[in-house]
């Protein structure tokens, strides 16, 4: 068994230092501080993983923006709503492709997607 282990630790190693020195963790890096990027909910995600979206984003961040009579309150749609406070997660916390993943339910994406007077920052 130990043997197994430290063939696997191995081999962890060996993957680490792999995709380091491949140079896609650096070409990630440089394309995300080039390009300016949101977070977006998938439109495939069910209702129910988006209100979940929504109720933890609003825990880390204000989501006043998506209450009624403000600027992101229409299209009032879980979609909306879910891509709104996902983005202002994801900006807060650095942009980092960890902080739009959201259970696999969202899209890191390089198209602004701001509209009318609902503007998604970019921090």
């Amino acid at each position: 068994m130990a043997v197994i282990v430290r063939s696997l630790s191995k081999f962890s190693l060996f993957m680490l230092l792999l995709l380091f020195s491949s140079g896609w963790t650096s070409k990630f890096v440089q394309a995300t501080m080039l390009q300016k990027t949101w977070c977006v909910a998938k439109p495939s995600s069910d209702d129910s993983v988006l209100l979940g979206n929504i109720n933890w984003a609003c825990s880390q961040v204000d989501c006043t923006v998506i209450q009624k009579g403000c600027n992101c309150f229409y299209p009032n749609s879980l979609i909306n709503h879910a891509s709104v406070v996902m983005n202002l997660y994801y900006q807060t916390r650095g942009r980092n492709p960890w902080n739009c993943d959201f259970k696999s339910s969202a899209l890191v994406v390089v198209t602004d997607p701001s509209y009318g007077n609902c503007i998604y920052p970019y921090l």
